[in-house]
Order: C-alpha cells, then sequence, then structure tokens
C-alpha cells in the first residue's frame, strides 16, 4: 500500500525515532544504520512484502533476509509498526527475557527469518532460501512461488563469504531476489574509504547481477529500484542505496550530526549528537519517544489489512491447486514436514572392509529417489567425498533448472555451508553438503549460527584423520574434532544439545549415522567418515546391533563376567582396539569390554542407567583416538587414560602413519598394559590367569 510523500517520509522517521530510542533506553546498540535503512524497510514492508500476518509461516510467503544484524533497531521497528512487536517489547530491548535481543534470532512468528550479527552469514542464508524456492518451484509450480529480499551492508559485502555468495546466485540466474545493500560509507571504527576502493556493482557485475545505484533515502527512487528487481526474472538484482548513516540526527544547536562514524554503534547521547534534538527534530516528542504516530498507526493497519487479503486469495488458488493434483499437494506437505519416508534401511548392505565415505556413499545412492527433497552439495570434492554416487542419479542445479537435486559449490566451504543452511531456514529441503574434515575449518562460523538457530543441516565430512595419508599434515585432521565435539556440549536454547556430531566405525554404523542426520529436526548433523578402508566390527547380526549406536555409545565387544579395562573409542579407532583386545585376551588372560563411541553427546543424553551400564565406574578405562585425547578424555574420566595424538601428522602411505604414532593393536596391547601398571589407584592388579 503506497502512502502520500508526507506520510511515507513521516513514517520511516517513526522507525528512526523507535530505533534511536531503543538504543538510548537499553544504554547500547547501533542507531545510525537503523536510521539510515529506515526508508528502505519502510518502502518494502508497506508497498512489496507479501505475507500473512494471521499465518506467519506460511510457506509462499516473501522472505526478508537481515544480514547487518546490527540492524535489529530498523527491523524491530518496522515490524512494531506491523503489529509484531509491542512497545514494551521494544523498550526492553537488550533486556534479559526479551524477545528483541541485540541481534535478531529466529523468530518466524514475528517476521525474523534468520539470526543474524557474523556479517555475510544473512546474505548466503538468503541465496539458499532462493534456490530452494526455486527447487520446490520446479517441483510445485507457481503455488510455491514468492520474492527473497535481502539487506546488506558495507561489512556484509567486505566479509569473504559474499564472493562465493554472490557468484553462485549469479551463476544460477536467482532472479528472484533482490538485495539492498546500504552503502552509508560507515564502518564501525572508520569510514568505508580507508579500507576499500573497490566497485561493488562492477564486482556485482562481473557476477551477473542485475545492479542499479540509487539515493537509499529517496522513497521514490526506492519504490522504482525494487519495481526494476521485481521485473528482473534471470539475474539477482542489487540495489545499491547511498544512504546516510544516522539520518535526521542533530547536535544540541541542532546542526546536523549525520554520517558520522561513532553514530554506528553509540547511543545518540554517548556521542556528540544529542537525542532530544534529533527526537523533537524527526516530529517525535523526547519526554515520550516510544510512540507510534496516529496516522502512520492507521496506515500500517491497512497494510496489515492488504496482506491479509492478498494472502487469503492466494490460499484459495492453493486449495484449487491442491484439489486438482492431490498427489502433488500431498509430496508438498510431506516436504514442508521436515519428515522422511518410512524407508528399508535394513536392506542397505555394506561391505566387509570399506572405507566409511564409501559407505555413505552407499547410503546416499539408496536415498536417491525415496527422501524426494533432500539437496546434496559439494564444495568441488563428489568424486573424493562419494557425493558423487548422489549426484549419478540426479543432476546438478543450472541456471533456469532446479529439477536436480545437487549443487556444485565449487571452492567455496564457508559459503557452501551457509547456503544449505539458508535452504535449510526456507524450508521444504533437507540439505546436506560436503567436504573434507580438515576444511570444516572454513565453515565452523556458519555452523556455529546454525546450531543457535537449531537447523537441522547434514554435514558430510570424509578424510576424517591422519590416514588421509599422502596428502600431509594440512589435510589430516587432528584437533577438528574435539573442536566439533565442543558443540555437542553447548546447548541451544530449548535446551537440548546443538550439534550432533557422528563418527561411525563401520559401514554398518554408517547407516544408523545417516538415519539419525535425517531424523534430527533440532540441531545441525555432522558426519565424520574415514577416506581408508575399515574392517566391518565382528559380532553375530552386525547390522542390528550397530543399530544401538542410536544410543550414543554401546558395546561392540564384550567379556564374560565384569571386565578387567574397558576400550573406548569411536571411529577406525575401534577396530584398532579389538586387534588390541584380542592380544590382551589371548596373551595375559584378561577380560575386555570394547565401546564404540560415535556420539559423546548423545550417550550423555541417555539415562544414568544406561550409561552405567555401558561405562561402569570402578572399572579402568582406556580410549583410543587419531584427534586430540581431550576428544576421549569425558568418557574415560580422570582415572582413565587416553592414546591420542598431540602433534599435526606428516606426508607418508597411513599404514605407515599408524605404525609410526601408535595406532595398532600391538601398541594398544602395550598401552594399556603401561596405563594398569603405572597407575597409583587402580581399583585392581593384573590378572594372573
Amino acid at each position: 500500500m503506497k502512502a502520500n510523500k508526507k506520510l511515507s517520509t513521516k513514517a520511516a522517521d517513526n522507525i528512526r525515532i523507535l530505533a534511536a530510542s531503543m538504543v538510548e533506553k537499553a544504554k547500547s546498540g547501533h542507531p545510525g544504520g537503523p536510521m539510515g535503512g529506515a526508508d528502505f524497510v519502510h518502502v518494502l514492508y508497506s508497498e512489496f512484502l507479501k505475507y500473512d500476518p494471521s499465518d506467519m509461516s506460511w510457506f509462499a510467503r516473501d522472505r526478508f533476509y537481515l544480514d547487518a544484524g546490527h540492524m535489529s533497531a530498523m527491523l524491530y521497528g518496522v515490524q512494531t509498526l506491523l503489529g509484531n512487536y509491542s512497545i514494551n517489547d521494544i523498550k526492553d530491548f537488550r533486556q534479559w527475557g526479551s524477545p528483541t535481543p541485540g541481534h535478531p534470532e529466529l523468530d518466524i512468528e514475528r517476521g525474523i527469518e534468520n539470526t543474524s550479527g557474523p556479517l555475510g552469514l544473512g546474505h548466503a542464508f538468503g541465496i539458499g532460501s532462493a534456490i530452494a524456492e526455486r527447487f520446490l518451484v520446479a517441483r510445485f509450480g507457481k503455488v510455491a512461488e514468492h520474492k527473497t529480499y535481502i539487506y546488506i551492508s558495507d561489512g556484509g559485502v567486505q566479509e569473504e563469504i559474499s564472493q562465493g555468495a554472490g557468484r553462485i546466485a549469479g551463476f544460477l540466474g536467482l532472479g528472484q531476489i533482490v538485495m539492498f545493500y546500504d552503502a552509508n560509507d560507515i564502518q564501525l571504527s572508520t569510514e568505508v574509504d580507508v579500507v576499500t576502493a573497490e566497485d561493488t556493482a562492477k564486482k556485482y557485475e562481473a557476477w551477473d547481477w542485475h545492479v542499479m545505484t540509487i539515493d537509499g533515502n529517496d522513497h521514490d527512487a526506492i519504490r522504482k529500484a525494487i519495481k526494476a528487481g521485481n521485473a528482473e526474472k534471470s539475474k539477482p538484482t542489487l540495489i545499491i542505496g547511498k544512504t546516510v548513516m544516522g539520518k535526521g540526527v542533530s547536535m544540541e544547536d541542532g546542526s546536523s550530526y549525520e554520517g558520522k562514524v561513532e553514530l554506528h554503534g553509540k547511543p545518540l547521547s554517548k556521542s556528540s549528537a544529542s537525542f532530544e534534538k534529533t527526537i523533537s527534530g524527526l516530529g517525535g516528542d523526547p519526554e515520550n519517544p516510544f510512540k507510534i504516530f496516529p496516522d502512520v498507526k492507521a496506515f500500517y493497519k491497512k497494510v496489515v489489512a492488504e496482506n491479509k487479503a492478498a494472502a487469503r486469495k492466494r490460499k484459495t488458488a492453493y486449495r484449487n491447486w491442491a484439489k486438482k493434483k492431490p498427489a502433488l499437494h500431498q509430496k508438498l506437505q510431506v516436504f514442508l514436514s521436515g519428515n522422511i519416508p518410512e524407508l528399508d534401511w535394513k536392506s542397505i548392505e555394506q561391505k566387509e572392509m570399506d572405507a566409511t565415505r564409501n559407505a555413505s556413499a552407499n547410503v546416499m545412492s539408496f536415498l536417491a529417489g525415496k527422501v524426494e527433497n533432500l539437496v546434496i552439495s559439494s564444495a568441488d570434492l563428489c568424486n573424493s567425498d562419494k557425493t558423487e554416487a548422489y549426484l549419478k542419479k540426479t543432476k546438478e542445479f543450472k541456471r533456469g533448472d532446479f529439477s536436480g537435486h545437487f549443487l556444485q559449490a565449487g571452492v567455496a566451504e564457508l559459503s557452501m555451508a551457509a547456503i544449505m543452511i539458508g535452504m535449510g531456514l526456507h524450508g521444504g529441503v533437507i540439505p546436506a553438503c560436503a567436504t573434507f574434515f580438515s576444511f570444516s575449518d572454513y565453515q565452523k562460523p556458519a555452523i556455529r549460527v546454525a546450531a543457535l538457530m537449531e537447523q537441522p543441516t547434514i554435514f558430510i565430512w570424509t578424510h576424517d584423520a591422519f590416514r588421509v595419508g599422502e596428502d600431509g599434515p594440512t589435510h589430516q585432521p587432528v584437533e577438528q574434532e574435539a573442536q566439533i565435539r565442543l558443540l555437542e556440549q553447548l546447548q541451544n536454547h530449548s535446551h537440548q544439545n546443538s550439534f550432533l556430531a557422528l563418527r561411525p566405525a563401520d559401514g554398518h554404523e554408517t547407516t544408523v549415522a545417516w538415519k539419525m542426520a535425517l531424523e534430527n529436526k533440532s540441531a545441525p548433523t555432522g558426519l565424520i567418515l574415514s577416506r581408508q578402508p575399515v574392517k566391518q566390527l565382528p559380532g553375530r547380526s552386525r547390522k542390528t546391533k550397530a543399530k544401538n549406536a542410536a544410543k550414543g555409545a554401546y558395546i561392540v565387544q564384550d567379556c564374560e563376567g565384569t571386565p578387567d579395562v574397558i576400550l573406548v573409542a569411536n571411529g577406525s579407532e575401534v577396530a584398532t582396539l579389538i586387534e588390541g583386545a584380542e592380544l590382551l585376551e589371548s596373551k595375559k588372560k584378561m577380560k575386555v569390554r570394547v565401546v564404540s563411541v560415535p556420539s559423546e553427546g548423545l550417550f550423555n543424553n541417555q539415562s544414568k542407567a544406561y550409561r552405567n551400564k555401558i561405562l561402569p565406574t570402578g572399572i579402568r578405562k582406556f580410549g583410543l583416538t587419531a584427534g586430540l585425547p581431550v576428544t576421549m578424555q569425558g568418557l574415560v574420566g580422570a582415572d582413565g587414560k587416553v592414546f591420542g595424538m598431540n602433534h599435526f601428522g606428516y606426508s607418508a602411505p597411513y599404514k605407515v602413519l599408524d605404525e609410526k604414532f601408535g595406532f595398532t593393536g600391538a601398541n594398544v596391547y602395550k598401552e594399556v598394559l603401561k596405563f594398569l601398571k603405572k597407575s597409583k589407584h587402580h581399583l585392581f592388579t593384573l590378572p594372573q590367569r
């Protein structure tokens, strides 16, 4: 709904007043950016963004992804005009228990589509969301169609992730994207020209974006640019809006104090500006700044009513479509639920001796065509991370063709991770992405925010340890598992583990790990997989026994009576423990239990009775890990011992490295005996049998 020029300016000024007042009352925050961006969000939300105010999670709504999370007061301001926040909510900006945190956190019911703060991620989330929209439109038609709007700042453009995300969006021709770049020439500590002189327009044009440069505070220019962006169907659009940092800010004498660096991150009263003069100059009351002007309130009430009416029409068209195409409608509902169909997991066969990355490939090949909304991506490694097994049964996304199920991301681990998370944020798609485990370091910023948002993206990490071998220490993970398992110990806001890390010990555990990943709807999952062949673990009904991996830890091989020692590991090292246990049993007549722990975090969630059954107190425990010893320390306890790596790897065949580093059954035998003999407080002596 278009307002007259005077009312439109007044509405933007109202957002400016609310934004400045939130920061002022909280005594912290970022007022300048929100004041400069108020014009764009007012025009976008009042005239272009389509959603259903009575059903905020409606799947066909337009999406708005804020990259510049420090501009939260701007977003909260416009959402207050729309009725999604109360005045008390914004008065509690940045306070304990408030729905208005310092940087926005995912809250669909209040119109917050993503958590933002680390610059560049929101940009990529939006691009991933737009890919998901194209994926659904390719299968269900116009009923799934909508626009994706993104708001980015100088910092987001500068962050390296923008290069990967921008390249992919342009390459795929994502014409449903309209991104506003708030180019106010001011950063947190400097003016932009102190750090860069690049031509942003030409950069995005080189990636095949449709680029416009406008006065970002001119409402007519904003309208014209958004219309042009929406009309462009074959390229994503970038609107470079030259805005004024702290638009409307005044000094005590009433003179302008716009465009100053300190306005980026300080309340107005803590800068050289005057809060009172600024609020009064914008038409507000400094004594009561948290106020919505009556005519602005009436205008936004009509905006909400119009959106409800437009949504009703679209939903009527959707219901008519559903009646005509019930099978498609049912499929769409399954996609949107996030649930997977019933699958015959037991039909998956795994080899006796195979790398778990190959076992993963067997699972992906099985899933192709059965989980129809599974989308997998690879960072130019599909022939090595074995996601090609999935690709061979589908095809890559291409410009104008999203009928496949695979995104070739190129060498861009961070961008790929964020884009796949964005696909999950959109809904209707189950996203998974793959790279080498050592390169998970590139992805950690995105993983952390996915964990915070409780987004169930699947990360496939192959080449899980020093056994990568000849590729050398740059490709050999050592500390990565310890890093990622810290997230298993961190709770999200729903008081659940914020991440599920699974390192399967053989092919059958790999099958179970994939099942767990697909069923995990409350957190991201990481599958940590070997490059080298791993022996299938011993025992009858191995496939059935491996299902116990779903409890995080279970007994792989046991003894009669109480064990003399319990050996603990995950991944490739479990088979090595089996070899060591055989030597301890045959040479020393010891009673040995071997435990596989694919997920310590999940194991810790089990009942105390179950945990004590698997790892009872009073029995010494020896852990083996190809990572840092701390990876297993919580499992063996303070009086246990972990044999692990405290150094980088070396370039050599993996079997040579196993010998050199002591990852053999013979060395497990030696280390266990050494541990038991040296222990001053062990509760038993070595058995004499």
